[in-house]
């Protein structure tokens, strides 16, 4: 994988050419799932896909002029900084709110890959050029953001979509993997210890440390993972600092009980954070990341409970 930093024209161009075919192909796939239910909204996505392919053109006509006819296969996931995309489109049936919020992030994220791609260029044309798709790729998202206001007008009549956008991408979602991983994968060792030893100082410190020492590996990978300048996702030293605390907390929840001197009942109380701390995750995956209550919480907690039973039967042995 290669840093956005590291790219030259030639390089940043070809990925941008590949950028643009990939969103016309996402709009084609919203127009074709949407276009029985959703007619008006199918023309509207055919019609974004059509500019993409515009945009397209421009961009390959330019490279063409400036580097010649071959083409370097560069795409998105070889590039540090891009946030990965869910495959969406694939879905059935698809959901046109759905379909809103992934094509307001799309623009959102292309025009500021554009806007940072300008001011590394240092030839005119091809900084006037993106400069121009980044105005476009604006026009898109704010067009996504009207079809959403137009479509469901009780549900977004006042709120501020870029703001809500914002917090997800950088507060919400890294404080979400932080909770997930320590409540889950500190479970191990904390009933590990607990069973083994039937000491509720012990079991204590064991997941203080587990907490603790998850929350520091899970702070440097966050804010390693990238720079943010691409993504929105915000500066890298906040991002690791809402991932690491929360993966913390997720850890010392089921941790603090054993502080209680009377073993079963801090083990009893302890399995009750847990049990509450697999409902929080499920709603926070409910609420902010469009995932259905029921298959967050089937998934939360079949992980919660593997790793759970995990470490009751090594302790236990």
């Amino acid at each position: 994988m290669k840093s956005f930093a590291d790219l030259n024209e030639q390089e940043i161009l070809a990925l941008a050419i590949a950028n643009e075919d990939e969103d016309n192909r996402v709009y084609r796939s919203f127009a074709g799932a949407l276009r029985h239910s959703y007619p008006d909204t199918a023309e509207l996505y055919d019609k974004m896909a059509d500019e993409e392919i515009g945009h397209h053109d421009m961009l390959l006509d330019l490279y063409r002029k400036k580097f010649g006819d071959f083409l370097p296969l560069i795409r998105r996931q070889d590039v540090k900084g891009f946030v990965k995309r869910r495959p969406i489109w694939l879905n059935r049936p698809l959901a046109l709110d759905a379909t809103r919020k992934f094509a307001e992030e799309m623009e959102y994220e292309t025009a500021r890959f554009y806007r940072r791609a300008a001011q590394a260029a240092h030839d005119d044309q091809v900084r006037d050029l993106l400069r121009t798709l980044a105005a476009a790729e604006d026009e898109h998202e704010a067009l996504a953001h009207a079809l959403g206001a137009e479509l469901t007008p009780t549900a977004r009549a006042a709120e501020d979509q870029t703001a809500k956008r914002v917090f997800v991408l950088q507060y919400v979602q890294p404080g979400l993997a932080g909770l997930m991983d320590g409540s889950v994968s500190t479970l191990a060792p904390l009933f590990a210890a607990a069973f083994a030893t039937h000491n509720t100082w012990s079991t204590f410190l064991v997941g203080l440390a587990a907490a603790i020492g998850a929350g520091i590996s899970m702070a440097f990978a966050e804010a390693m993972s990238d720079d943010g300048s691409l993504t929105g996702r915000g500066a890298p030293v906040m991002r690791g600092a809402v991932t690491g605390t929360m993966t913390a907390l997720g850890g010392l929840g089921h941790a603090l009980p054993y502080l209680i001197p009377h073993f079963y009942v801090a083990t009893s109380l302890a399995f009750a954070v847990v049990a509450v701390e697999l409902v929080v995750i499920s709603w926070i995956r409910t609420r902010y990341m469009d995932t259905p209550f029921l298959q967050a919480a089937f998934q939360v907690v079949v992980g919660g409970v593997l790793v759970f039973a995990v470490g009751i039967i090594i302790g236990s042995s």
